[in-house]
Protein backbone atom coordinates (compact mmCIF):
# COMPACT_ATOMS: atom_id res chain seq x y z
CA UNK A 1 0.00 0.00 0.00
CA UNK A 2 1.33 3.43 -0.61
CA UNK A 3 1.13 6.74 1.39
CA UNK A 4 0.62 9.94 0.59
CA UNK A 5 0.81 13.32 2.98
CA UNK A 6 -0.84 16.10 1.48
CA UNK A 7 1.30 19.13 3.13
CA UNK A 8 0.79 21.86 -0.01
CA UNK A 9 -1.21 25.30 0.29
CA UNK A 10 0.31 28.37 1.98
CA UNK A 11 -1.42 28.15 6.04
CA UNK A 12 -2.58 31.39 5.79
CA UNK A 13 -4.47 30.74 9.15
CA UNK A 14 -1.41 30.26 10.46
CA UNK A 15 0.33 33.48 9.59
CA UNK A 16 2.54 35.38 9.90
CA UNK A 17 4.12 32.45 11.35
CA UNK A 18 3.99 30.76 7.87
CA UNK A 19 5.21 33.68 6.44
CA UNK A 20 8.86 32.02 5.37
CA UNK A 21 7.99 28.34 6.03
CA UNK A 22 5.38 25.69 5.12
CA UNK A 23 3.16 24.87 8.71
CA UNK A 24 3.82 21.44 8.68
CA UNK A 25 7.29 22.36 9.86
CA UNK A 26 6.39 24.02 12.72
CA UNK A 27 6.74 22.66 16.05
CA UNK A 28 3.89 20.82 17.56
CA UNK A 29 5.76 20.88 21.27
CA UNK A 30 8.75 18.79 20.36
CA UNK A 31 9.06 17.39 16.98
CA UNK A 32 7.96 19.13 13.66
CA UNK A 33 3.77 18.65 12.71
CA UNK A 34 4.82 16.27 9.40
CA UNK A 35 5.97 13.75 11.97
CA UNK A 36 2.30 13.32 13.39
CA UNK A 37 1.13 12.09 10.25
CA UNK A 38 3.92 10.43 8.87
CA UNK A 39 3.73 8.16 12.24
CA UNK A 40 0.10 7.89 11.40
CA UNK A 41 0.89 6.16 7.86
CA UNK A 42 3.84 4.66 9.07
CA UNK A 43 1.45 2.61 12.23
CA UNK A 44 -0.60 1.30 9.15
CA UNK A 45 2.53 0.30 7.70
CA UNK A 46 3.37 2.04 5.20
CA UNK A 47 6.67 2.35 4.01
CA UNK A 48 6.73 3.68 0.67
CA UNK A 49 5.15 7.43 0.82
CA UNK A 50 4.46 10.66 -1.26
CA UNK A 51 5.04 14.16 0.27
CA UNK A 52 2.98 16.36 -1.78
CA UNK A 53 4.08 20.08 -1.09
CA UNK A 54 4.76 23.67 -2.78
CA UNK A 55 7.31 24.67 -4.74
CA UNK A 56 9.06 26.93 -2.15
CA UNK A 57 8.30 24.29 0.56
CA UNK A 58 9.96 21.32 -0.99
CA UNK A 59 13.43 21.85 -0.11
CA UNK A 60 12.78 22.28 3.68
CA UNK A 61 10.85 18.77 3.44
CA UNK A 62 13.67 17.29 1.82
CA UNK A 63 16.27 18.57 4.49
CA UNK A 64 14.01 17.41 7.07
CA UNK A 65 12.96 14.15 6.01
CA UNK A 66 15.64 13.50 3.59
CA UNK A 67 14.77 10.11 1.53
CA UNK A 68 12.88 8.94 4.81
CA UNK A 69 15.88 6.13 5.14
CA UNK A 70 16.44 7.13 8.81
CA UNK A 71 12.79 6.14 9.48
CA UNK A 72 13.45 2.66 7.24
CA UNK A 73 10.98 3.75 5.12
CA UNK A 74 10.97 5.69 1.71
CA UNK A 75 9.74 8.93 0.78
CA UNK A 76 9.43 10.79 -2.71
CA UNK A 77 8.46 14.18 -3.52
CA UNK A 78 5.87 15.73 -5.88
CA UNK A 79 4.91 19.22 -6.26
CA UNK A 80 1.40 20.94 -6.09
CA UNK A 81 1.30 23.72 -8.48
CA UNK A 82 -1.78 25.51 -6.80
CA UNK A 83 -4.19 23.85 -4.25
CA UNK A 84 -7.18 22.93 -6.53
CA UNK A 85 -8.75 20.21 -3.70
CA UNK A 86 -8.06 17.28 -2.16
CA UNK A 87 -9.22 15.15 -4.91
CA UNK A 88 -5.68 16.92 -6.79
CA UNK A 89 -3.66 14.45 -4.52
CA UNK A 90 -4.88 11.36 -6.36
CA UNK A 91 -3.96 13.00 -9.53
CA UNK A 92 -0.49 14.40 -8.76
CA UNK A 93 0.49 10.93 -7.49
CA UNK A 94 -1.03 8.97 -10.07
CA UNK A 95 2.39 7.72 -10.80
CA UNK A 96 3.36 7.22 -7.64
CA UNK A 97 0.52 4.93 -6.64
CA UNK A 98 0.15 2.54 -9.14
CA UNK A 99 -1.80 -0.43 -9.25
CA UNK A 100 -1.87 -0.63 -5.78
CA UNK A 101 -4.41 0.77 -2.83
CA UNK A 102 -3.39 4.28 -0.99
CA UNK A 103 -4.22 6.18 2.02
CA UNK A 104 -4.09 10.01 2.48
CA UNK A 105 -3.44 12.28 5.48
CA UNK A 106 -3.56 15.96 5.56
CA UNK A 107 -0.22 17.06 6.94
CA UNK A 108 -1.63 19.14 9.56
CA UNK A 109 -4.29 16.09 10.88
CA UNK A 110 -3.20 14.76 13.98
CA UNK A 111 -4.44 11.37 16.00
CA UNK A 112 -4.19 10.23 19.45
CA UNK A 113 -6.80 7.73 21.15
CA UNK A 114 -7.30 4.01 21.94
CA UNK A 115 -8.06 1.61 19.19
CA UNK A 116 -6.36 3.61 16.48
CA UNK A 117 -4.21 0.86 15.63
CA UNK A 118 -7.14 -1.29 14.99
CA UNK A 119 -9.02 0.86 13.04
CA UNK A 120 -5.90 1.39 10.64
CA UNK A 121 -5.54 -1.94 9.81
CA UNK A 122 -9.13 -2.49 9.46
CA UNK A 123 -9.08 0.58 7.06
CA UNK A 124 -6.33 -1.18 5.25
CA UNK A 125 -8.05 -4.31 4.80
CA UNK A 126 -11.05 -2.81 3.55
CA UNK A 127 -8.51 -1.15 1.08
CA UNK A 128 -7.33 -4.69 0.09
CA UNK A 129 -10.97 -5.46 -0.88
CA UNK A 130 -11.56 -2.74 -2.98
CA UNK A 131 -13.17 -0.45 -0.76
CA UNK A 132 -12.70 3.45 0.48
CA UNK A 133 -12.77 4.16 4.28
CA UNK A 134 -13.10 7.36 5.47
CA UNK A 135 -12.75 8.59 9.16
CA UNK A 136 -15.79 10.48 11.29
CA UNK A 137 -15.53 12.28 14.81
CA UNK A 138 -18.04 14.09 16.25
CA UNK A 139 -17.77 18.56 15.59
CA UNK A 140 -19.87 20.73 17.30
CA UNK A 141 -19.59 22.97 14.35
CA UNK A 142 -19.96 20.24 11.50
CA UNK A 143 -21.45 22.55 8.73
CA UNK A 144 -17.63 23.58 9.09
CA UNK A 145 -16.46 20.38 7.71
CA UNK A 146 -17.40 17.59 5.32
CA UNK A 147 -19.62 15.42 7.07
CA UNK A 148 -20.96 11.95 6.65
CA UNK A 149 -24.71 11.01 7.21
CA UNK A 150 -24.95 7.48 9.48
CA UNK A 151 -27.78 5.07 9.45
CA UNK A 152 -28.78 2.83 12.77
CA UNK A 153 -25.60 0.67 12.44
CA UNK A 154 -23.37 3.24 11.81
CA UNK A 155 -23.20 2.31 8.10
CA UNK A 156 -22.28 5.47 5.93
CA UNK A 157 -25.52 6.88 3.65
CA UNK A 158 -24.82 9.86 2.74
CA UNK A 159 -21.82 12.39 2.72
CA UNK A 160 -22.01 16.51 2.31
CA UNK A 161 -19.15 19.07 1.76
CA UNK A 162 -20.01 22.12 4.50
CA UNK A 163 -23.55 21.84 4.35
CA UNK A 164 -25.69 24.21 5.26
CA UNK A 165 -27.89 21.94 7.42
CA UNK A 166 -26.09 19.47 7.97
CA UNK A 167 -27.63 15.87 8.67
CA UNK A 168 -24.90 14.34 11.25
CA UNK A 169 -22.24 15.83 13.63
CA UNK A 170 -19.60 13.44 12.37
CA UNK A 171 -16.92 15.09 10.27
CA UNK A 172 -14.84 13.29 7.89
CA UNK A 173 -11.52 14.05 9.44
CA UNK A 174 -8.31 14.07 7.29
CA UNK A 175 -7.46 10.58 6.85
CA UNK A 176 -8.42 8.63 4.07
CA UNK A 177 -7.93 4.88 2.48
CA UNK A 178 -8.68 3.81 -0.96
CA UNK A 179 -8.33 0.74 -2.89
CA UNK A 180 -6.60 0.33 -6.34
CA UNK A 181 -7.70 2.57 -8.70
CA UNK A 182 -8.47 5.53 -6.76
CA UNK A 183 -6.27 7.69 -9.13
CA UNK A 184 -8.49 6.54 -12.18
CA UNK A 185 -12.17 7.41 -9.84
CA UNK A 186 -10.39 10.87 -9.46
CA UNK A 187 -10.31 11.94 -12.86
CA UNK A 188 -14.02 12.00 -13.07
CA UNK A 189 -14.21 14.85 -10.33
CA UNK A 190 -15.21 17.68 -11.85
CA UNK A 191 -14.65 20.96 -10.36
CA UNK A 192 -17.24 22.09 -7.07
CA UNK A 193 -18.87 25.94 -7.45
CA UNK A 194 -15.47 27.11 -5.46
CA UNK A 195 -13.51 25.30 -8.08
CA UNK A 196 -11.99 22.57 -5.85
CA UNK A 197 -11.71 19.05 -6.92
CA UNK A 198 -13.57 17.78 -3.75
CA UNK A 199 -12.75 14.46 -2.06
CA UNK A 200 -16.40 14.47 -0.70
CA UNK A 201 -17.35 13.98 -4.58
CA UNK A 202 -14.55 11.09 -4.59
CA UNK A 203 -16.07 9.86 -1.40
CA UNK A 204 -19.36 9.87 -3.01
CA UNK A 205 -18.65 7.64 -5.56
CA UNK A 206 -17.62 5.16 -3.75
CA UNK A 207 -20.37 5.34 -1.72
CA UNK A 208 -22.86 4.87 -4.41
CA UNK A 209 -21.14 1.84 -4.98
CA UNK A 210 -21.93 0.80 -1.67
CA UNK A 211 -18.09 0.48 -1.27
CA UNK A 212 -17.36 3.20 1.29
CA UNK A 213 -16.68 2.26 5.23
CA UNK A 214 -16.62 4.37 8.02
CA UNK A 215 -13.74 4.17 11.11
CA UNK A 216 -15.43 6.42 14.21
CA UNK A 217 -12.94 8.23 16.70
CA UNK A 218 -15.45 7.08 19.81
CA UNK A 219 -15.58 9.90 22.77
CA UNK A 220 -11.77 10.47 24.82
CA UNK A 221 -10.17 10.20 20.80
CA UNK A 222 -7.97 13.67 20.18
CA UNK A 223 -8.05 14.69 16.73
CA UNK A 224 -6.63 17.81 15.57
CA UNK A 225 -6.83 19.64 12.36
CA UNK A 226 -3.80 21.96 13.49
CA UNK A 227 -3.73 24.67 11.14
CA UNK A 228 -5.56 27.68 13.61
CA UNK A 229 -3.35 28.95 16.17
CA UNK A 230 -5.83 27.32 18.81
CA UNK A 231 -5.75 24.29 17.69
CA UNK A 232 -1.91 24.27 17.11
CA UNK A 233 -1.51 25.31 20.49
CA UNK A 234 -4.35 22.94 22.13
CA UNK A 235 -2.51 20.13 20.18
CA UNK A 236 0.93 20.91 22.00
CA UNK A 237 -0.60 20.78 25.12
CA UNK A 238 -2.30 17.77 24.83
CA UNK A 239 1.33 15.91 23.62
CA UNK A 240 3.19 17.63 26.32
CA UNK A 241 0.85 16.57 29.10
CA UNK A 242 0.99 12.99 27.73
CA UNK A 243 4.48 12.68 27.03
CA UNK A 244 5.18 14.17 30.59
CA UNK A 245 2.98 12.25 32.39
CA UNK A 246 3.91 8.73 30.55
CA UNK A 247 7.62 9.14 29.45
CA UNK A 248 6.53 8.44 26.11
CA UNK A 249 6.99 10.19 22.91
CA UNK A 250 4.03 10.40 20.71
CA UNK A 251 4.19 10.20 17.13
CA UNK A 252 7.40 9.03 16.85
CA UNK A 253 8.32 7.72 13.55
CA UNK A 254 12.23 6.10 14.61
CA UNK A 255 10.20 4.13 17.13
CA UNK A 256 7.15 3.29 15.05
CA UNK A 257 9.91 2.03 12.58
CA UNK A 258 11.96 0.47 15.26
CA UNK A 259 9.04 -1.29 16.51
CA UNK A 260 7.94 -2.51 13.00
CA UNK A 261 11.82 -4.18 12.34
CA UNK A 262 12.39 -1.86 9.71
CA UNK A 263 15.32 -0.04 11.57
CA UNK A 264 18.13 -2.21 13.49
CA UNK A 265 18.85 -1.23 16.94
CA UNK A 266 22.20 -0.20 15.71
CA UNK A 267 20.55 2.68 13.48
CA UNK A 268 17.82 3.59 16.10
CA UNK A 269 21.41 3.86 18.66
CA UNK A 270 22.74 6.33 15.66
CA UNK A 271 18.84 8.22 15.88
CA UNK A 272 19.87 8.53 19.66
CA UNK A 273 22.77 10.12 19.32
CA UNK A 274 22.06 12.85 17.40
CA UNK A 275 19.35 14.13 19.86
CA UNK A 276 21.24 13.30 22.49
CA UNK A 277 20.69 16.70 24.56
CA UNK A 278 17.66 16.29 24.47
CA UNK A 279 14.23 14.40 25.49
CA UNK A 280 13.80 12.84 22.19
CA UNK A 281 17.27 11.56 21.92
CA UNK A 282 16.41 10.18 25.70
CA UNK A 283 13.46 8.49 24.94
CA UNK A 284 14.96 7.15 21.75
CA UNK A 285 17.99 5.76 23.93
CA UNK A 286 15.32 4.78 26.82
CA UNK A 287 13.26 2.45 23.89
CA UNK A 288 16.87 0.44 23.50
CA UNK A 289 17.45 -0.27 27.27
CA UNK A 290 13.41 -1.79 27.21
CA UNK A 291 14.07 -4.09 23.82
Amino acid sequence: MKGIILAGGSGTRLGPSTDGVSKQMLDIYDKPMIYYPLSTLMSAGIRDILVITTEEDQKVFMRQLQDGSKFGIHISYKIQPSPDGLAQAFLLGEDFIGDEPCAMILGDNIFYGTGFYRMLDEASKNAYQGKATIFGNQVKDPERFGIMELDSENNVIGVEEKPEFPKSNYAIVGLYFYPAGVSKLAKRVEPSARGELEITTLNDFYLQQGLLKAELLESGFAWFDAGTHDSKLDAANMIRTIQNRTGQVVCCPEVVAYDKGWLTQGELEERAKVYSKNNYGKYLKSILKEK
